[in-house]
């Protein structure tokens, strides 16, 4: 008779290892213990069932019992437990639902007990309504409640992999879901600039996104459960996802001296060896080491857990096979985007101290001139000899085997250099000749040699001040949206124009994606500047995403994707032309859309389609500046479609058409800080909003310490500007008043008058209107000039310009200045 080898767990772990053993040895007695029904499923695919993506339960089965006794001669227990190991007696105890508790004793044990899902100590957390999906038995329960229950309302807590793709699976069944995460960001393993595009899918294709925020309490009712918030807020549901991330299933294990990580991870080596000899880990429950940081780490994926109980089976069959470390290469699905990962993340490099460098493309992910072609947000991160360390990436096409090819280079410890001589397939409709991998290793490259001279926002606004920020993209671009006091100079006029910029000051060049900004920089550098160069140029500008964090997006698409009523009946808006804009990056599909419409005569629709995913909000604000009518715009396969009519129809504006009026807004410039005229303001800006106005409030100079948050913000300031902030008041409640103010016993006196005669204080008249849709917009001069800075400011902000106000102002038919 063989060895006999106890297997604690099946799916991919311990599954795997069973079949690789007997592979490997015919003579071995193999039992596999499972403590539910399930030896081996495919959990990745849990939510994807829940969603009707999967249609069928049986492909969910990988495995089961009775097929791996026939075809392996595997004796697999199911419905068996293990509660304890004895490693002295190299016995374990199983509590059996047919045999009742009894003792097997092993040669070798191989653990793979997977992990739970994490259920914090919150108030009625074990409410019937909140459920959590880790195996088939929670899928089942899951899927009945949606099919048989037909909820209506849903809130999914946790933004991990597993949360996320709940998200979208229960909005793909006709569910309006929120997505609660007390993070900043959601997805974990992706840096914040990556996650953003993830984020913004989700809130366009309707799932409603909360983030930094916690849960307070869960509440049952009649109606169904209250989830509570820390913030205050309430979210009403049918039911709870609870999806906040898993723990080591490992407590069997706490008396048996193997040992343990403070989480309660398995500890094992290269070999999958536990501290004790004969006895593995494997799988979800086990903590490692990063490939890259050389640290211990933790990694719940499918493709390392199978991986690791075949090295497992190897070791104990007597073949000498070693687990290299976590890259943590993962991929998810977000409605039509793709997002995917590999190696260590810049959260990652920069806690564990690792010096590093960044570039930030945007390459096609085929041949332009090929259609369905689209952007790839490509971010690879290396060191300074040019071992690369990790990459993401985020688009919706061509995205994974991008990711699959640098993760493989990792894998072999290779160098930017091996990036740009790796021979890569090519044809039009799956690459270019320049594959998007070439492109990021000739990008990094070109840092590494000192040919191009990367820097990142962050540090931009660090040394704002010091230097002379060159927008490099074409005109029409730039009116569309730029930085703040940046200079335009298009890069085809740059040679011609140097003499405008002055020898002596740093210059940062940036344009769409940083590759025209790239040319900008050598341009400059060649001349005798002190050039450097934004990578991911304004596509990562990150005020741009942060001001679409103030407000769900799908509620900006309601109130801006018409800029007046479309006309009724809808059957009268026939195309007359079609343009096709796939493949071109901006400006190319807004050129090719003037171009087309100083054809089309005025009344007639032009139907465009760009792969460009700028291409959404450039075309809103394109038909606003040039009186053109956004009939609608989507997103479809990746693809923005865009209906655009040339000129306003008189019908569409006209007051007998019983559609608001076209000029019908209300602007409200706040200059002053003073506590009565600041209620003053939003009471007005509440009483508009209510009778279905829009309503903008431009807080400058002093008017901006009444949206200062009340706590002090860490933040890396100059001296002056450390000064001036300290002498302001920090928010609402430091007001005075503009006369009586008595050394503030006259605001302490004015506040409680308003309490008194129920009137809303300040701080809740503030809440309301952003409630009520108000827009808030903080000037961006006044910031730079009184060094304020964004994250000082309350939630629900955005910041802007002059412009932008002007650009509000002209849709207006009252504009106050307080």
């Amino acid at each position: 008779m063989g060895k006999k080898v106890l297997i604690v767990g099946g799916v991919a772990g311990g599954a795997s290892a069973a079949a690789r053993l007997r592979r490997l040895d015919e003579e071995a007695e193999i039992i596999l213990f499972e403590r539910d029904g399930y030896i081996s499923y495919a959990n990745c695919g849990l939510p994807y069932y829940i969603g009707e993506i999967i249609k069928e339960r049986e492909k969910l089965l990988v495995q089961t019992p009775e097929a791996m006794k026939r075809r392996f001669g595997i004796d697999v227990r199911i419905h068996s437990e293990v509660i304890s190991v004895d490693a002295d007696k190299k016995c374990v105890l199983v509590q059996s639902s047919e045999r009742g508790q009894y003792e097997e004793t092993f040669d070798s044990l191989i653990l793979s007990p997977g992990a739970r899902a994490l259920r914090p100590d919150i108030t009625g957390i074990n409410s019937t309504l909140i459920h959590t999906l880790r195996n088939v038995t929670d899928t089942d329960r899951i899927k009945a409640l949606v099919d048989e229950k037909k909820p209506s309302k849903a809130v999914v807590v946790g933004g991990g992999f597993v949360g996320v793709e709940m998200a979208e699976n229960l909005k793909e069944r006709g569910i309006e879901t929120t997505l609660v995460e007390a993070a900043p960001h959601i997805l974990a393993p992706f840096d914040d600039d990556m996650v953003l595009a993830v984020e913004q899918e989700l809130e366009q294709n309707g799932v409603s996104l909360i983030l930094k925020d916690g849960i307070e309490s869960f509440h049952e009712n009649q109606e169904g459960i209250q989830v509570n918030l820390k913030s205050g807020k309430t979210l009403p549901a049918d039911f709870v996802i609870l999806a906040m991330g898993v723990r080591p299933d490992t407590a069997f294990l706490n008396s048996s001296g193997i040992k343990l990580s403070e989480r309660g991870h398995i500890l094992v080596n290269d070999r999958m060896e536990t501290n004790i000899k004969d006895i593995y880990g494997v799988g979800d429950a086990i903590q490692g080491m990063d490939f890259v940081t050389g640290e211990r780490s933790a990694v719940a994926l499918a493709g390392p857990a199978n991986k690791q109980g075949r090295i497992a089976a190897d070791n104990i069959s007597g073949l000498c096979s070693k687990f290299d470390g976590f890259l943590g290469t993962s991929i998810i699905k977000v409605f039509q985007l793709t997002a995917a990962r590999t190696g260590a993340s810049e959260r990652t490099l920069k806690a564990s101290n690792i010096d590093y460098k960044m570039v930030h493309l945007y390459p096609m992910s085929h041949a332009s001139y090929y259609p369905g072609g689209h952007n790839i947000s490509l971010k690879l991160m290396f060191d300074p000899e040019g071992k690369i360390l990790g990459a993401q990436a985020s688009g919706y096409d061509g995205v994974d085997k991008r990711i699959d090819v640098i993760s493989t280079v990792i894998s072999m410890r290779g160098t930017v250099e091996d990036l740009t001589r790796l021979d890569l397939s090519y044809a039009p409709p799956y690459s270019s000749a320049k594959d998007p991998v070439n492109m990021a290793g000739y990008a990094a490259e070109n840092v590494l040699r000192g040919l191009s001279h990367i820097t990142t926002w962050d540090k931009v606004f660090e040394h704002r001040e010091e230097i002379l920020l060159l927008d490099v993209r074409d005109e029409v671009e730039y009116n569309l949206g730029h930085v703040e006091g940046s200079v335009n100079i298009p890069l085809n006029t740059l040679r011609s124009r140097l003499s405008e910029l002055r020898i002596d000051q740093k210059i940062v060049t940036y344009c769409k994606v940083g590759q025209r900004g790239y040319i900008a920089d050598r341009i400059l550098t060649q001349n005798g500047y002190q050039s450097e160069n934004v990578t991911g140029g304004f596509q990562s500008y990150p005020h741009l995403h942060r001001e679409e964090k103030t407000e769900s997006v799908r509620q900006e698409i309601k109130k801006d994707t018409v800029i007046v009523q479309p006309e009724k009946p809808a059957k009268e808006e026939v195309v007359t032309n079609t343009l096709d804009a796939t493949g071109l990056c901006c400006p190319g599909p807004l050129l090719r859309v003037k171009q087309a419409m100083e054809e089309q005569k005025d009344g007639e629709i032009l139907k465009v389609i760009a792969s460009d995913p700028g291409f959404y909000e450039d075309v809103n604000a394109w038909c606003k500046n040039t009186q053109n009518q956004l009939l609608n715009r989507n997103r479809e396969n990746g693809n923005v479609t865009a209906l655009i009519r040339k000129g306003i129809p008189v019908a569409a504006c006209s007051k007998e058409s019983g559609e608001p009026d076209l000029k019908n807004n209300k602007t409200i410039v706040v200059f002053s800080g003073d506590l009565d005229k600041a209620i003053a303001s939003f009471i007005i800006a509440n009483g508009a909003a209510s009778m279905g106005r829009k309503v903008t409030m431009f807080f400058t100079f002093w008017g901006l310490n009444i949206l200062r948050k009340p706590e002090k913000v860490k933040l890396k300031k100059g001296f002056m500007d450390s000064m001036f902030g300290s002498m302001m008041p920090r928010g609402s409640k430091k007001l005075k008043l503009s006369q009586m103010n008595y050394m503030g016993m006259g605001a302490q006196m004015i506040r409680a008058v308003m309490k008194n005669k129920n009137v809303d204080s300040l701080e809740g008249l503030i809440e309301a209107a952003i409630s009520n849709g108000v827009e808030i917009v903080a000037c961006q001069m006044s910031m730079d000039v009184m060094g304020l800075k964004k994250e000082e400011l309350i939630d629900g902000v955005k910041i802007g310009g002059v412009g932008y106000y002007l650009g509000e102002a002209e849709e207006s038919n009252v504009n106050l200045f307080i």
